[in-house]
């Protein structure tokens, strides 16, 4: 059972205190819940330890997709193969940050992997600013949570900087319009990125000019004038770019190539992103304790979760009982896709009945630690509640 602690206080207050008014818009806060998760030292550091330690099978899984060119059966866009290997070979290309979703790691229940959202995590601003600004509210410091995202992504950023010298640290920040939860996530990333040394501009990526011979440009309202940037940073999945803009693959490739920009995350990112790659991680590490068993078809004799290889926020995810039988099911946009099969596991709940699915953010470490609270599938209308060690 989840023991949850109520914290009188708001954010609010706190988080103006904090210069980070932005955060109090009304995609941000309403779902915030007033009570925290009650988590011991002891599963504050296994979770860490468990997400530095998936991070490395991941890297393995993905050296094992390249080398058996595996890539069809992620269901990777034929058109990105080539820039995930350019930006899998160059150490330069860091994985900037993502966030594993794991079931379990409280009150006794195994961590056991969900996810990796490698390429577009969102639920940063919650985990690394709000939940924080609100632990403070209450008279906490810092040590009663786990949560050094903010500090671990600047850190982050400035190694970009001393790995790329030959580039300009110029970064341009881009998402797709009229998603204000994309935009403070991405302004979050700046706030670290300046803090780390970068010059820092926004733009929609229907605004943003690419040119396979130049490189990356943005106009300056300003001055009308259009400036290079040479870090780019998309909120944008590249699943999308490649099935919906082949021609802007054509031209990243050959800036990447070029060494005329550096974007983020990598292109290889989307080898983590497919669903598929828990089937792989089940092949390589079978019956890892941190792992659950995956197939492309249901699993005999156990209730399994249907997933599609690009499924994000719950969407098109069925659980199905050991018949075959539907026990729950999310519509969405994603049911063309192919499919795995998930062994299912409870996720941890509240008296009033209430799934926990943890998010443990890794940015070159594993380092910060949010909940998502909802039914049996989480999805978009899912809650975001925070944490004290304790």
């Amino acid at each position: 059972m989840i023991s949850l602690k109520s914290l009188a206080a708001s954010p609010d207050v706190q988080l103006r205190n904090l210069g980070w008014d932005w955060m109090l818009g009304q995609d941000t806060l309403p779902y915030l819940a007033n009570e925290v998760v009650l988590v011991t030292p002891a599963e504050a550091d296994a979770y860490y330890e468990a997400a530095n330690e998936l991070f490395e099978m991941f890297i393995a899984a993905g050296q094992h997709v390249i080398d058996q060119n595996r890539f069809a059966e992620l269901g990777i866009p034929a058109n990105l193969v080539e820039l995930i290997k350019l930006s899998w070979d160059d150490d330069r290309n860091i994985h900037l940050y993502g966030r594993f979703d794991i079931a379990g790691g409280i009150d006794g229940q195994p961590i056991k992997l969900i996810e990796f959202n490698a390429d577009t995590a969102t639920c940063l601003p919650e985990t690394a600013v709000v939940q924080y600004a609100h632990l403070r509210a209450n008279g906490f410091d810092e040590s009663h949570q786990f949560n050094a995202v903010f500090e671990t992504l600047t850190g982050q950023f400035e190694e970009l900087l001393a790995l790329n010298p030959d580039l300009q640290p110029t970064l341009l920040l881009s998402a797709m319009r009229d998603f204000p939860e994309d935009d403070a996530n991405v302004a979050l990333l700046g706030e670290a990125a300046r803090e780390a040394g970068f010059e820092v501009e926004f733009d929609f990526i229907d605004s943003v000019e690419f040119s396979d011979e130049e490189g990356i440009f943005w106009q300056n309202p300003k001055n009308g004038q259009f400036e290079k940037l040479d870090f780019w940073f998309k909120l944008i999945p590249w699943e999308a770019i490649a099935e919906d803009e082949p021609e802007l693959v054509e031209i990243l490739t050959e800036l990447v190539r070029k060494r005329l920009a550096l974007i983020l995350n990598p292109a290889y990112t989307l080898l983590f992103q497919s669903k598929y790659i828990l089937k792989i991680l089940w092949e390589l590490y079978p019956d890892h304790p941190l792992l659950l068993e995956v197939d492309t078809k249901p699993l005999v004799s156990k209730v399994c979760v249907e997933k599609v290889l690009f499924g994000r926020e719950g969407a098109n995810v069925r659980i199905l009982n050991t018949d075959g039988s539907e026990r729950q099911a999310v519509d969405g946009d994603y049911g063309d896709y192919p499919k795995i099969y998930q062994e299912y596991v409870e996720f941890p709940k509240d008296s009033t009945g209430h799934s926990y699915q943890a998010g443990v953010f890794y940015a070159g470490e594993a380092c910060g630690l949010g909940f998502r609270r909802g039914g049996l599938i989480l999805d978009n209308g899912a809650g975001f509640v925070g944490h004290v060690v304790e």
